[in-house]
């Protein structure tokens, strides 16, 4: 049995993608800041058929992302998929000419350190495997390819790790492990044709099979 690992996990998003990866076999390790609430969504979808655990990590932190994931390795089996996609904070979210050196600190760390950190920890195993195995998904707000003016931040951050995604795809495809980017420009929102969360999950599940596609921005493609 191979591993979904979701960094990032919540209630939303990840739980529909737990669910609708776990009803293929996967196990699901959740990963996030806080023990409890990975608990209780572990005890829920449980109640679903979902094998899933949680794991502690602050995204900020490349060291804890890399000892979360090998926990999860260690506990699960190995990690086929990595889905990056945390939240981000809200004070990331500064108009332009009020965003400071020391406010892009946060951002960066939030959506470059952590994406590389976690990356480097999982792609020998996903080598392991074999080709066309191994999955890479980065979930990303509408700053990542059109950038705001009030939400400098992510619109700065979120950039560089599309660049980086974009790099990972061109190298690690000639390896066999794909890497895709789901855009979702604006909120999630359940009972949306395109937005809602079992919605979106269906597309990640599709750019994890169909290995066919770098981007898909919800909405436009």
């Amino acid at each position: 049995m191979t591993t979904l690992a979701i960094i990032g996990a919540g209630s939303g998003l990840g739980a529909a993608v737990a669910r609708r990866f776990g009803a293929e076999g996967f196990s699901v390790a959740l990963i996030s800041r806080n023990q409890g609430r990975l608990d209780a969504l572990a005890d829920e979808l449980g109640k679903d058929g979902v094998y899933a655990r949680g794991f502690v990590a602050d995204v900020r932190s490349p060291t804890s992302i890399a000892s979360a994931l090998e926990q999860a390795t260690e506990a699960l089996g190995p990690i086929e998929v990595l889905q990056y996609s945390p939240l981000p904070q809200k004070d990331f979210m500064r108009p332009v000419l009020e965003t400071m050196p020391a406010d892009l600190v946060g951002p960066v760390e939030f959506s470059i350190y952590g994406p590389v950190a976690a990356v480097h920890q999982v792609v020998p195993g996903m080598r392991f495997l074999g080709e066309n195995r191994g999955t890479i998904l980065f979930v990303n707000g509408g700053s990542a390819t059109t950038p705001g003016r009030n939400v400098t931040g992510t619109s700065v951050a979120f950039a560089g790790q599309a660049a980086y995604a974009q790099l990972l795809n061109e190298v690690l495809g000639e390896q066999g492990i794909q890497v895709s980017q789901l855009i979702i420009p604006g909120k999630i929102e359940a009972g949306d044709p395109d937005k809602d969360p079992q919605a979106l999950a269906e597309r990640l599940w599709e750019l994890h099979t169909k290995r066919d596609r770098f981007r898909f921005t919800v909405g436009t493609d």
